[in-house]
């Protein structure tokens, strides 16, 4: 039985490996303790949104009616997790890529378009964060709050310019990383390609070589 549940958590650690930094020195450390951050608030923004769904929902079936705050605390924390979320999409190389002529490249032209994608997307979430920002700004000078909550409505946007200036620097620093090394980064820390996931299909199938 033992031998099972290694086994088995080995394999887990396969498929879910840790996130370790590209970037040299104490920008590496920091950015992995971002990254821990990340998901921790992720998980946790999920876990939250999952409790007060289901709280509601017993609630509906026991009393006849839910909490009349349930819908905005939900609304609080999909907020919440799409910005912090964006962030650690492009840390981990998860965002979806239209890659038919990218992949169709040779090496050395892959890496150009990556750093030009790098660069052109990081530009892109600075000027949204700035637009963010600036609607912020107008909730703020409106005074509008949360109908149940009573919160000032503009302390949920909060994480969209966060999210978004995270998510930028975070490709720029792709973009760099790309400048600075022999292969082609999807992010500071994940290598462009499939070989991660062809090693594993081949040591699970007992055919690496």
């Amino acid at each position: 039985m033992s031998e099972s549940n290694s086994e088995s958590s080995s394999e887990l650690a396969d498929d879910i490996p840790a996130y370790r930094s590209g970037l040299p020195g104490v920008l590496g450390i920091i950015d992995e303790w971002i990254a821990r951050g990340e998901a921790l608030m992720l998980a946790a923004g999920v876990l939250l949104m999952a409790i007060n769904t289901c709280t509601n929902v017993i609630a509906r079936f026991v009393f006849g009616e839910g909490f009349f705050f349930s819908g905005e605390i939900n609304r609080i924390l999909i907020i919440f997790i799409t910005f912090a979320g964006i962030g650690y999409a492009a840390r981990h190389g998860r965002h979806i890529r239209m890659s038919a002529l990218y992949d169709a490249l040779p090496a050395e032209f892959r890496k150009i378009l990556m750093i030009f994608i790098a660069l052109f997307t990081a530009a892109v979430m600075f000027f949204l964060a700035y637009h963010a920002y600036e609607y912020i700004k107008t909730l703020h000078s409106r005074g509008r709050i949360l109908p149940a909550l009573g919160f000032k409505i503009w302390w949920i946007y909060i994480w969209a310019p966060i999210g978004f200036t995270v998510t930028g620097i975070q490709y720029l620093l792709t973009a760099v990383k790309n400048f600075t090394s022999a292969e082609v980064y999807l992010s500071t820390g994940v290598v462009d390609g499939y070989a991660d996931t062809d090693t594993v299909n081949e040591t699970k199938n007992g055919t690496k070589t």
